[in-house]
């Protein structure tokens, strides 16, 4: 599983990553931008195998910016990722106690959090593998292809990314690009 969030500017964000079987959420500032749940298709792997936080810096803007759109600027360099205050929640398991008692301390999402996890997507998403006919003609089993959807060309690129930023042709302000 996997997920790129971009950013465009220098203002600081807080991003969480809760896991509460069988589902997987990813937070930007306390608000749901991804939601992955657990099918019978994705195997035994995800998510029943112990799961752990790994960041890298790279340059995907050939690929992972609306096919190249947005080109990394070296200018602004170096990039540097800082994580302050980083808490992990959660249990561990073992043989006898398979999962957290009380689900690792997350909740289901809120019909407000969900239309919030909506509108972030409706606004910044640029592209989504999931709806990469091209790269991937069969969804991937992490992906629950619904009714946003249509809002997606063939490409996986989003068919209305400029308008939602104003029309705007030069560098975004703010941004996520998917695995979401």
């Amino acid at each position: 599983m996997y997920c790129n969030v971009l950013t465009y500017s220098n203002v600081e964000q807080n991003r969480s990553l809760t896991f509460l079987l069988p589902t997987c959420r990813f937070y930007v500032d306390e608000t749901p931008i991804r939601e992955v749940v657990r099918t019978e298709s994705m195997g035994a792997q995800f998510p029943s195998k112990p799961m752990s936080l790994y960041a890298t810096i790279w340059d995907g803007s050939s690929w992972a910016t609306s096919g190249g759109r947005y080109k990394v600027d070296y200018k602004y360099a170096p990039y540097v990722a800082e994580f302050t205050d980083l808490a992990l929640r959660g249990c561990a398991t073992t043989v006898d106690m398979p999962a957290c008692p009380d689900g690792g301390g997350a909740a289901a999402m809120s019909l407000a959090q969900r239309s919030a996890m909506e509108a972030f997507r409706a606004r910044y998403m640029t592209y989504g593998y999931c709806y990469d006919r091209l790269r991937y003609p069969a969804p991937l089993p992490e992906c629950r292809v619904g009714a946003e959807a249509p809002a997606f060309l063939p490409s996986g690129d989003a068919r209305a990314s400029s308008r939602r930023r104003g029309g705007r042709r030069h560098r975004p302000r703010g941004g996520a690009d998917s695995a979401l």
